[in-house]
C-alpha cells in the first residue's frame, strides 16, 4: 500500500476524524495549521491592535480605553518630531556597532573551532554557550560593577599609576556598547561555526594541495563559504541589539534614550499608549528594512559562491 492510500480516512470519517488524518499526515500546509494558529494569536493579534492603537486618538480612564477614533496624526508627529529621528538613529548606529563588532570578534573564534582539535572545540562550545545560561539581566549588572567609578577596570588602571582618578565609564555610549556585544556576541559565533562546520577538511585540504596557504584559504574558500553564517549572525545581533531594553537602560543611566527605552518611557510612565504604538510600528518597519538588505546582501554572496548567476 503507497503513503497517498495509508492515511486516506474511510468514506464515512467524521469532520475532526478527517482533519486529525490531515494533520498527521505530513500532505500540504495541514502539518503547519497549528503553528500557523499560535502565530495568530501571540502575534497577528497584538500587531493588529498596535495598528489601532497607533492609528487612532484613545481616552484613558483608570487603565482602560474609554473613546477612540480614527487619526494619523501622531504618525505625522513623529516623522516630523527631530527627537524621534535622534532618537532611531542613535539606536540604528548602537546596533550596526554591536553586529560588525561582534563579527569582528566572532569570526576568529569560528575560525579557530574550525581547525582547532577536539578538546579545543569542545572548550569553544563551553565558553560560548555558558553565558547564554545566565540572564541578560544579571550579566548587564556584572557590567556595572566592572565599569563603574570603583569598579574592576578603574581599580586596576588607579592600581597601576595609569590615572589619577576614576575614569567616567557608565552612564556613556561606551558602556552599552560594551554590554551589548558581551551579550550578543555568542549568537553571532553559533552560526558561523553551524555553517563553517559543514566545509570542514576537504576543501581545505584541497587548498593546500593546490598551493593556497592558510590565509589565502581563509580568504578564497572559508570567508566565501561562510556568507550564510555572517548573514544569520547579523540578522540575529542586529535584531536583538536594535530592540533591546535591559542594557541601554541599566548601563546607559536615565539620560541614555533609544528606541526601546523610549517606548517604554511613552507607555509605562507618560500613559500615551497612541505614541508608544506609533514608535513601536517605526521600530519595527526600520528593523525589517534592515534584515531585507542583509537578507539581499547574504543572498548575492551566496549565489555566486555557488556558482550561479548573479
Amino acid at each position: 500500500m503507497s503513503d497517498a492510500t495509508a492515511f486516506q480516512p474511510p468514506p464515512n470519517a467524521r469532520l475532526g476524524e478527517v482533519i486529525l488524518d490531515k494533520l498527521v499526515s505530513g500532505r500540504g500546509i495541514w502539518p503547519a495549521v497549528p503553528a500557523i494558529i499560535v502565530l495568530m494569536v501571540v502575534a497577528v493579534v497584538p500587531f493588529v491592535i498596535l495598528l489601532s492603537l497607533g492609528f487612532s486618538n484613545i481616552e484613558v480612564a483608570r487603565g482602560a480605553i474609554v473613546s477612540q477614533t480614527l487619526s494619523f496624526s501622531h504618525l505625522t508627529n513623529a516623522l516630523t518630531d527631530p527627537l524621534y529621528w535622534i532618537t532611531f538613529q542613535r539606536s540604528l548606529v548602537l546596533a550596526i556597532n554591536t553586529t560588525l563588532l561582534c563579527l569582528l570578534l566572532g569570526y576568529p573564534v569560528a575560525y579557530l573551532f574550525l581547525i582547532g582539535g577536539k578538546w579545543t572545540r569542545r572548550l569553544i562550545l563551553i565558553l560560548t554557550i555558558a553565558p547564554l545560561l545566565t540572564s541578560g539581566i544579571v550579566r548587564t549588572y556584572a557590567w556595572l560593577v566592572i565599569l563603574g567609578g570603583r569598579g574592576v577596570v578603574n581599580s586596576t588602571l588607579m592600581s597601576l599609576g595609569l590615572i589619577d582618578q576614576p575614569l567616567r565609564i557608565m552612564n556613556t555610549h561606551w558602556a552599552v556598547l560594551i554590554g551589548m556585544v558581551q551579550i550578543h556576541l555568542p549568537v553571532m559565533i553559533l552560526p558561523l561555526i553551524a555553517v563553517m562546520s559543514r566545509h570542514e577538511g576537504g576543501l581545505m585540504e584541497a587548498s593546500a594541495n593546490l598551493g593556497a596557504s592558510r590565509l589565502g584559504t581563509l580568504r578564497t574558500v572559508i570567508l566565501p563559504l561562510s556568507a550564510p553564517g555572517i548573514g544569520t549572525g547579523a540578522a540575529l545581533v542586529f535584531t536583538l541589539s536594535y530592540t533591546t531594553f535591559v542594557v541601554p537602560q541599566l548601563l546607559g543611566g536615565g539620560n541614555y534614550l533609544n528606541a526601546a527605552t523610549m517606548i517604554y518611557e511613552q507607555v509605562v510612565f507618560s500613559l500615551e499608549w497612541s505614541k508608544g504604538s506609533v514608535s513601536s510600528l517605526i521600530l519595527m518597519a526600520t528593523c525589517l528594512i534592515v534584515l531585507v538588505i542583509i537578507a539581499m546582501l547574504t543572498n548575492i554572496f551566496t549565489r555566486w559562491t555557488k556558482g550561479r548567476d548573479a
